[in-house]
């Protein structure tokens, strides 16, 4: 069957609930496939971890509903159980395309037709709760609540009140976690600490499955997780190619949002991957037709990428000789002439575009329609495509002919512009799934193999 793990709002528990029966199943000896809804990278992280299976992003604006139902449907085949995490509140999505909760846990819910378990977080609550718990599963008649858990317990007492509540709306209880057994996962700015930083990760998890042993009542749990049930009704349709080209990935501290998905597309059009670090790698890898810079933490290892120096030598003359980039947020980050902390500390960085990053305070965040002002490296101009913000930092001094005009999803979102282009190069704040727009990741590509050819 399968099922999401809802909040009533964000900030309730849900990643440290997931985590914790991920671990728990996982230590138990089965498999467990993962997923998460919307445009997340480092929640999906541990649950990779974790599972030793990539998590999937379900994000029916980056990609389709038609791509969240082929996805989920392939990769919670041949495993155990199956489980997803859901984002923000229940019913917190995006007014777009008629709906008024697009890309939320509870759209997801409808299109895959599988139910939910409530996460209320009952800190501040008695009696109430029952009120909560009935609005959610009234709110819309197609939502079933399999079940709740009460999270932040605080004593026998509390939790009594707290059943007997709940008791005339027969909802299963699920799980029960007290308030003092809770685990604290370490975080900043852009949510929790990745688990390349993390070196107790091992220690976390066991602390985590032996949460979920004693807090979940397993056996009304269990069937609802099972993945057996689970029926494929589309598939994923991503045409291969014989042609190779090698490309080169920069992932570790500093780099390491990557959705799994545009990796395995990639490498189903043609791509040989290549991972490298720009932290610690004395060079670029050999014979590459390509890079692919991704999002992740620049401004948090910004000394550490300044001080290898002739790795960035390097990098900035293979991008000025037509070495086809594609660089994402954090990407693009590096590939400025400086970064400049939360601290005011100035950071040397590649120089290949003739721009400053400085962090600061504001917090840039939401999909974006974003439209090609010209032809280049992905995209020719007039292209539409949707994507993702997330960060902290601004650009200045502006592209004279930016790469893309940028609106937000509401009526009256503000445009802006961003980006930088050329037929080797394309560099965004704008997050891109692949799987939403595959011939984007081919016409990369296909730069990549014309360049490659230009060579040998």
């Amino acid at each position: 069957m399968t099922v999401i793990i809802a909040g009533e709002r964000s900030g309730v528990g849900k990643t440290t609930i997931t985590l914790a029966i991920l671990a728990f199943l996982t230590h138990k000896g089965y498999s467990v496939q993962s997923f998460k809804v919307g445009p997340d990278y480092i929640d999906p992280m541990f649950h990779t971890a974790i599972t030793r299976l990539p998590c999937r992003n379900l994000d029916p604006i980056l990609t389709s509903e038609n791509y969240v139902q082929s996805c989920f449907g392939q990769y919670s085949q041949n495993v155990d159980y199956a489980l997803i995490e859901g984002v923000m509140g229940l019913f917190d999505g995006v007014r777009y395309d008629q709906f008024i909760d697009y890309a939320s846990t509870a759209h997801l819910a409808r299109i895959l037709n599988i139910p939910v378990i409530l996460v209320i977080d009952c800190s501040h609550l008695s009696g109430s709760v029952a009120a909560i718990a009935q609005g959610y599963r009234s709110l819309d008649p197609k939502i079933r609540i399999a079940g709740v858990i009460l999270n932040k317990v605080g004593s026998d007492r509390h939790l009594e009140l707290l059943l007997e509540a709940l008791s005339p709306l027969n909802i299963p209880i699920l799980g029960v976690l007290r308030r003092h057994d809770l685990i604290a996962l370490r975080d900043r700015h852009l949510g929790l600490i990745p688990t390349l930083e993390l070196s107790d990760l091992n220690q976390l998890f066991e602390q985590l499955a032996t949460l979920a042993q004693t807090s979940f009542d397993w056996e009304q749990f269990l069937p609802l997780l099972s993945a057996k049930a689970n029926q494929i009704e589309k598939t994923i349709s991503i045409t291969s190619t014989s042609t190779r080209v090698r490309i080169a990935v920069a992932r570790d501290k500093a780099f390491s949002f990557y959705y799994q998905d545009n990796l395995d597309i990639l490498e189903k059009l043609g791509a040989e991957l290549i991972f490298w670090s720009p932290m610690s790698d004395s060079s670029l890898p050999k014979d590459l037709d390509g890079l692919y810079f991704g999002g992740g933490f620049p401004e948090v290892f910004a000394q550490e990428l300044a001080e290898n120096r002739i790795l960035r030598q390097d990098l900035k003359n293979a991008i000025a000789q037509g070495l086809p980039t594609y660089a994402e947020c954090g990407g693009m980050m590096y590939l400025c002439e400086q970064l400049i902390n939360f601290d005011g500390k100035i950071w040397e960085m590649v120089g290949s575009l003739p721009t400053v990053t400085r962090m600061g305070k504001t917090l840039t965040l939401g999909y974006r329609q974003a439209t090609a002002q010209q032809d280049g490296l992905m995209l020719n101009s007039g292209d539409r495509i949707l994507g993702h913000e997330f960060h902290y930092s601004q650009i200045s001094p502006l592209p004279e002919f930016p790469l893309f005009e940028l609106q937000g999803l509401s009526r009256n979102a503000i445009t802006t512009a961003e980006g930088w282009t050329t037929q080797n190069f394309h560099a965004s704040y704008l997050h891109i799934h692949f799987a939403g727009y595959p011939a984007v990741a081919q016409k990369f590509l296909d730069y990549c193999l014309a360049f490659s050819r230009n060579l040998r």
